[in-house]
């Protein structure tokens, strides 16, 4: 159950920073100029990235979680 709150905790912070690169690097007048509704045009494009980032941190952590534990 440990495991799952280490990557559940650096799964939302890896997902927070993959947003805020992602907003910093235009993706705020990306989603200001759309013409489409958010959910049909832009979702699909920032999901998978998001995502990774999330996937990326959590997996990150738990390697060195157990590292640390083994140490």
């Amino acid at each position: 159950m440990e495991s799952f709150k280490v990557f559940r905790w650096w799964f939302m912070i890896g997902a927070l920073m993959a947003l805020a690169v992602i907003m910093i690097q235009g993706g705020i007048r990306d989603l200001m100029l759309v013409n489409e509704p958010i959910w049909e045009s832009k979702l699909v494009e920032l999901g998978p990235p998001i995502f990774g980032g999330g996937l990326l941190g959590g997996c990150i952590a738990l390697i060195l979680h157990r590292i640390k534990k083994k140490a």
